[in-house]
């Protein structure tokens, strides 16, 4: 009789189904949680709100740092090619914030146009009025790096009254807005001007919410001897640790991200080992899209639903007619306890509140009889989007990551490094003797040899135990002394001959110089003797 209630209540709890991630965020966003942002006003105290754009658009990575630190530099060395709008000087040169993005030809589309194009994620940057638009453009080129990544180039931060005044718009909240947009950001010190301003320290707390995005880059470091490197890299990390509240250590790269001679070459080794380990980030960035927009989405619903449980909370305490205005002055300096018995009454982690002191600011020009009071029902359709849309979507981005072909940002300063003799590593430890004609174990081989006809060869061979007893000697712990054996062992007899054993006593001692063993024995590392003739 009533088997339609049924019916009704299994088709809200069954989980959407949607075909791709971009499709899905954008439903959940519009059906289920932008009511909720709309209803409690959400976009006037935090985020505007989100549009196609943002869910269908490139990675992009954010450069931001004090001036002359190198960032447009740097964007030059990814890109191998100068951009539209490009200078770079020792004085503060870039004034304004340049998107740079793929196109089919060179040219910048000013600050007013890119506002207006649907197709880019910038249209609610406009609440930033004009002075902030004129100062606004993008940088369009054919790049290969740029088919897979937008970069975004920032004014150099200044010190002192400059910062504040003569900008004429709200420098960090312009910051802020990118920030929860962006997939990677990149802050940008100069080894030889450490100090970190008021201005920049500001600006580092702005992004504060941000910090798994956040990488930073102590860029020209070949310009200083190594122990003064030491102390400078010291000093920053002191530094970031007082501004950047996080338990963990925030990731520093060290380098000279540019394509001039290295002034002290005493560290190539390092800056090259670090600007590897900076490119596999920046180019894991497409292949991880999905997820970090995933990951945003339920950041803002989790905001959302505290912002509703605040205004509300504030609507309820309102006298209905007089003393409206000292009920507010009372309400706003008491917003602390608000916050406490709001986390206490729905379980909510402190860390999920805005920030209390800019919540109060923006309160100030509210009026409160607007607020709306607490609307059950939008609430429950996010948490049932929390719930099970969100693991749905969870299923499908790993279904996307295996169909796809692997996503990576290619070209430019990324394929300089990737092949070849100049390719990170290459020519040492296991890739040493990759090019020469000899056998490179053979170099060493009688000395091995001395040692394997102690160990009671039988028909030419040594047993694993006779092996073992000379192997453990390397102190290497057995796991890696394993691994040795198994690609050592090439007929996987489970014993070793001469030239076997001389291949495992190279191997440990490419492990002991501080090397990675590969997973598969490479082809100039196979002894001669087991090498299969091409027919």
């Amino acid at each position: 009789m009533f088997s339609w209630l049924g019916n009704d209540d299994r088709r809200k709890k069954d989980p959407e189904v949607f075909q791709t991630v971009s499709e899905g965020l954008k439903k959940l966003y519009k059906s289920k949680l932008l009511p909720l942002e709309e209803y409690y006003r959400f976009h006037e105290f935090h985020s505007p709100a989100l549009e196609d754009a943002d869910f269908d658009n490139k990675p992009m990575v954010l450069l931001v740092g004090q001036y002359s630190t190198g960032k447009t530099t740097f964007i030059r060395y990814l890109l191998e090619q100068d951009f539209p709008g490009m200078r770079i000087g020792p004085e503060p040169t870039t004034d304004s914030f340049i998107a740079v993005m793929q196109g089919d030809v060179e040219g910048i589309i000013p600050g007013n146009a890119l506002v207006v194009d649907p197709k880019k994620p910038f249209r609610k940057l406009n609440a930033f009025g004009n002075a902030f638009l004129n100062r606004f453009v993008c940088a369009q080129l054919p790049n290969a790096v740029l088919e897979s990544i937008s970069v975004i180039d920032t004014p150099g931060i200044l010190s002192g009254e400059k910062q504040r005044i003569s900008r004429g718009y709200d420098f960090a909240a312009v910051l802020e807005w990118f920030a929860e947009r962006v997939d990677r950001i990149i802050l940008l010190f100069d080894a030889h001007k450490l100090d970190i301003s008021d201005e920049f320290s500001e600006v580092i707390k702005a992004l504060k919410n941000h910090e798994d995005k956040m990488r930073v880059v102590l860029n020209k470091a070949d310009q200083i001897e190594t122990q003064q490197l030491m102390r400078v890299y010291g000093a920053l990390m002191w530094s970031l640790g007082k501004i950047v509240n996080t338990p963990e250590v925030i990731r520093v790269y060290i380098g000279s991200f540019w394509s001039h001679p290295l002034l002290i070459p005493d560290n190539r080794k390092l800056f090259e080992a670090e600007e590897q380990d900076l490119f596999r980030d920046i180019q894991s960035l497409p292949r991880n899209a999905a997820l970090r927009k995933l990951n945003d989405l339920i950041k803002r619903a989790r905001l959302a639903k505290v912002h509703a449980y605040i205004i509300s909370s504030l609507k309820k305490e309102m006298p209905s007619v007089f003393g409206k205005d000292t009920k507010k002055k009372e309400l706003v300096n008491n917003l602390a306890e608000i916050y406490g018995r709001i986390e206490r009454e729905h379980q909510i982690s402190p860390g999920d509140f805005p920030n209390l002191k800019r919540m109060q600011d923006q309160l100030q020009a509210q009026d409160f009889s607007k607020f709306q009071p607490l609307k059950s029902k939008l609430l429950e359709v996010v948490d049932d989007m929390l719930a099970h849309d969100i693991a749905q979507l969870m299923v499908l981005v790993r279904q996307e990551e295996t169909q796809r072909p692997v996503q990576m940002v290619k070209g430019g300063a990324f394929e300089g490094t990737l092949q070849g003799p100049f390719g990170h590593g290459y020519g040492e430890g296991a890739g040493e003797g990759i090019d020469d004609a000899e056998w490179v174990v053979a170099r060493d081989k009688p000395m091995y040899d001395e040692i394997f006809y102690t160990l009671s060869p039988v028909d030419g061979k040594i047993t694993g135990a006779n092996a073992k007893k000379e192997m453990v000697r390397s102190k290497l712990p057995n796991s890696v002394l394993g691994k040795i054996w198994k690609l050592a062992d090439i007929d996987k007899d489970g014993m070793l001959d001469d030239e076997e054993f001389a291949l495992a006593n190279h191997l440990i001692k490419v492990k002991l110089e501080g090397h990675e063993l590969p997973n598969e024995l490479p082809a100039h590392l196979i002894p001669p003797s087991k090498r299969k003739v091409p027919e």
